[in-house]
């Protein structure tokens, strides 16, 4: 007997607040190490690599040729790289537009790997933890796949028109760790909050769950963003959030139920 089918013999709740935050990721952690799931890692790393040479590939030439040629009314920018090559220094536009070119291109790739985690491995990553974690938890969700692309898509389409637009702001130095930050978190969040629940959860608990739960969900998806900053967890993080969004959704909605709450 597994730990969700005590609970509900024993009529008791799980994890709270910050516990099952914590507890949400121990469990996806100890549930990234099934094989299943560790295969499960290959499919968005790969649509990510694909995306970003694609994107490089495609891009990087006009993108870099387009910056230059804007460059040339960056009044500011113009001044500093002037003093610094008539100082003998080096011209900072040789540097700083290939940045901004890569700030631009990689974060596409990116979103991608998080859209095909969201619409196709969350069904993945649900299916295993039915068997594995919540063998008694009803799927009492409708359309599930149409809600999780659109949810995908809008939410995907605001982050990169929000990600090109703030970008000049990343020239003052707390904007280009804050907003990175805030629209990771905010990508993440939004998208993999509903699909951990579609499938389980009508429209009544879904409102339910994420109302009060809501600075838990957040709390979730600003620690994986924080992740997300380090180029080695890119390989694990679409499935390993998705897990750890799955394990705290289906663990509300378990306890919703247990409460006896109207449904």
């Amino acid at each position: 007997m597994n730990e969700y089918q005590v609970a509900v013999r024993e009529g008791r709740s799980g994890p709270t607040g910050l516990t099952a935050v914590a507890v949400a990721f121990k469990r996806a952690l100890v549930s990234q190490l099934h094989p299943k799931m560790l295969a499960a890692v290959l499919l968005p790393f790969f649509i990510m690599l694909v995306g970003a040479i694609v994107l490089l590939w495609a891009f990087w030439t006009p993108l870099t040729e387009w910056l230059t040629t804007q460059s040339a009314d960056w009044g500011i920018l113009n001044t500093v790289d002037g003093w610094l090559v008539a100082i003998g220094l080096f011209s900072i536009k040789l540097y700083l537009i290939p940045l901004i070119a890569a700030g631009i291109l990689l974060p596409m790739s990116g979103i991608l790997g998080l859209v095909i985690a969201a619409v196709f491995i969350m069904p993945i990553v649900l299916g295993h933890l039915d068997k594995a974690n919540y063998p008694g938890l009803r799927r009492n969700g409708h359309n599930a796949t149409v809600l999780s692309a659109w949810n995908a898509a809008w939410v995907g389409g605001l982050f990169v028109l929000g990600w090109l637009v703030t970008m000049p702001l990343w020239l003052f130095p707390p904007f280009a760790v804050i907003l990175p930050i805030f629209w990771w978190t905010f990508a993440i969040t939004r998208m993999l909050r509903v699909d951990a629940v579609v499938e389980h959860a009508n429209a009544t608990e879904r409102r339910h769950i994420w109302q009060r739960h809501n600075r838990q969900w957040w709390l979730i998806g600003l620690c994986l963003a924080l992740v997300n900053l380090l180029p080695p967890a890119w390989l694990l993080m679409p499935v390993f959030s998705s897990l750890v969004f799955a394990h705290f959704g289906l663990e509300a909605l378990r306890q919703h139920r247990l409460a006896g709450t109207p449904q």
